[in-house]
């Protein structure tokens, strides 16, 4: 077998393999580079909108400050995984931690902008977000637990790990999948941003599929050295689903924000360069 790295090496020696073909250096790459696109798209909102009088914008902040933790972490822990049996599962716990944060960021975003009209208020509104949080220490922990049972039973290590973001994921997109595929009459406008979220949930299934059915090297074993098979296809395919949503989130930002000026009004607009502001559209 090529293309692996040397066990038990040291910080140096890590960081310098970033830059050698191995079996980690496209999850690291498609990782690290995105970190850097969501953090110019954070300096760009910040720059852009009123973000410390308008309070209708921070739902949006934090989700892109998600965006930028979730990848720059993940790059992290398979950079400096090798370092040690403990080192491996402590980088992967912060890895594990980082998504679920990823996906509380989305949970927040979610629930100020994306519910139908018909959900606000509920009961269902009212505790989304504080059920987000209690899914996101969960989910973390049943994440992080699962790696124990690792060695002895790979399929139950798995399952546990597949069924801890699985959950947090259609908890969370729930408002979505009713948005797109139930919801009818009065208050659920159909727009172009429907269209972005329908692209995104198609990403993040494939993400799931790939990771769960070890797919493509489970065809052909040991031929999966450098480019390590569904984990640099998740990588590179998480990293389109999480690029999406922002675009989605910001579009249902910019048109909620038009159907409720007396509350909340967004009097700055994007920059087009930066992102495609649409205040002038009218839906959810």
């Amino acid at each position: 077998m090529t293309g692996y790295r040397q066990p038990w090496s040291s910080a140096t020696d890590c960081v310098i393999s970033v830059f050698h073909m191995s079996n980690e250096t496209l999850n690291i790459w498609t990782h690290f580079l995105p970190t850097w696109y969501f953090l110019w798209k954070l300096l760009a909102s910040l720059w852009v909108l009123d973000v410390w009088s308008d309070s209708y914008t921070w739902p949006l902040l934090v989700f892109l400050v998600s965006c930028c933790v979730y990848p720059f972490t993940s790059s992290c822990a398979h950079t400096f995984s090798i370092m040690s049996t403990r080192a491996r599962h402590i980088c992967f716990f912060f890895d594990y931690g980082a998504l679920s944060l990823y996906s509380l960021g989305s949970a927040i975003a979610y629930s100020a902008y994306s519910f139908p009209d018909m959900w606000l208020p509920s009961v269902f509104h009212d505790w989304y977000v504080p059920i987000a949080v209690m899914n996101t220490a969960v989910c973390t922990g049943l994440s992080c637990y699962s790696r124990f049972p690792e060695t002895e039973r790979p399929q139950l290590s798995k399952v546990m790990r597949t069924t801890a973001f699985t959950y947090s994921y259609l908890f969370v997109s729930v408002p979505l999948f009713y948005r797109l595929f139930l919801c009818t009459g009065e208050g659920c406008t159909q727009n172009e941003v429907n269209l972005v979220h329908l692209k995104h949930m198609v990403l993040a299934v494939l993400t799931g599929f790939l990771f769960a059915s070890h797919l493509p090297e489970r065809l052909a074993p040991g031929r999966f050295d450098y480019i390590d098979g569904s984990p640099a296809a998740n990588a590179h395919i998480g990293g389109k689903s999480t690029w999406g949503k922002p675009e989605g989130t910001n579009q249902v930002t910019a048109t909620s924000s038009s159907m409720s000026v007396q509350s909340s009004a967004l009097t700055s607009r994007w920059n087009p360069s930066l992102w495609t502001w649409k205040g002038d559209v009218t839906g959810w």
